[in-house]
């Protein structure tokens, strides 16, 4: 799979569909997800970022990139003391890559460790390509490889892992987060929702790779789960922006959150609270966390954007307020817990 990461950086065990699938527009994708059409078999169009929100991000790197790079060294000391100098990061693609970038650069500057690094596809609802997985196995022991992603929304993407892991006996379905505000996974950074930057930006911040895709005409029996390299968008490239802003910040002495810094509930708890107090049966069209509520303002159809009751005053969350004042989605400020921010995906049948 071509990106513009470094081979040494990570081995992406993706197929390249390029030119094969023609990216379709956010309303027209949103209708064919909510009519029951999986997302894996379809592509967006890619944000292009104006300007304010360039300047936003730009903002958010500066001032998030030192929590960003605690959580990272936390959670990669935390690594090597659960996992040792064996581990073999498996990132999901695509917002785990810039993770596992970040955790094996730590590894190697901190305990002189050159641990591998892949990354693989894994789809809510269709689960992890096991021939990427049977690809590692053939070179790595089970025991020794450790999933890792950017953060983690309710923990949809953990339930996915444990009931594919079961099919590869000795692989574990532990998950390697920066920040965990739903409290699912003890390898975290972090179990506050803290904004990491690259959930800022689409394929211009993850080595111009698409979001991954699979689909029977495209992605045979023997293939890897597909994805698209946005060439074009090369001179846009923010990927190593990103990981060399992080590593700058990186310090070898921090000291692991107290667990006193939990947030009371389960995230999976809240998301239901949130669906009962707005009416809304589908706890999938809720997307709980910094990162997920960017995600639905740059690619899916958004109802609402909630914030946090000092969420008017957070710098963190400036990025969602651009990008929600240039979509004409309202922010309501709504009593979170373990989260800063929420998106609510607009359910179509009721527009």
């Amino acid at each position: 799979m071509r990106s513009s990461y470094r081979h040494e950086d990570v081995e992406i065990l993706l197929k390249d569909i390029t030119g094969l699938v023609a990216p379709e527009e956010t309303a027209v994708r949103e209708r064919r997800i909510q009519a029951g059409r999986h997302y894996c078999e379809m592509l967006p169009v890619e944000y292009a970022p104006s300007s304010a929100y360039i300047r936003a991000y730009e903002n958010a790197l500066r001032q998030e990139s030192r929590a960003t790079a605690r959580a990272v060294g936390i959670l990669s000391d935390r690594i090597a003391g659960a996992r040792g100098r064996n581990v073999v990061l498996v990132s999901l693609a695509r917002a785990g890559i810039p993770m596992g970038i970040l955790i094996k650069r730590y590894l190697r500057k901190k305990y002189g460790w050159e641990v591998p690094h892949y990354a693989v596809s894994i789809i809510r609802g269709r689960g992890i390509d096991r021939n990427a997985m049977r690809a590692i196995l053939k070179k790595h022991a089970a025991a020794n490889l450790l999933f890792v992603d950017g953060w983690v929304g309710k923990g949809a993407i953990f339930t996915e892992l444990r009931k594919e892991t079961a099919v590869f006996p000795g692989v574990s379905p532990e998950l390697a987060v920066a920040a965990d505000p739903a409290l699912v996974t003890e390898l975290c950074g972090t179990h506050q929702d803290i904004l990491i930057p690259s959930s800022c930006l689409n394929c211009t911040v993850s080595g111009l790779i698409s979001r991954t895709f699979l689909r029977s005409d495209i992605i045979g029996p023997e293939d890897f789960h597909g994805a698209v390299y946005y060439g074009e968008l090369a001179a846009e490239d923010r990927s190593y922006e990103f990981i060399e802003a992080v590593e700058s910040r990186f310090q070898w002495e921090e000291k692991p959150e107290e667990e006193g810094e939990k947030n009371p509930g389960f995230g999976l708890s809240e998301v239901k609270g949130i669906a009962e107090a707005f009416g809304i049966s589908d706890i999938n069209l809720i997307k709980p966390g910094i990162g997920e509520a960017t995600r639905v303002l740059l690619r899916r159809v958004p109802w609402k954007i909630l914030i946090g009751e000092k969420g008017e005053e957070d710098p963190s969350l400036a990025h969602l307020k651009t990008l929600a004042e240039e979509k004409h989605v309202p922010v309501e400020v709504y009593p979170l817990r373990n989260y800063r921010a929420c998106g609510i995906i607009r359910n179509l049948a009721d527009a």
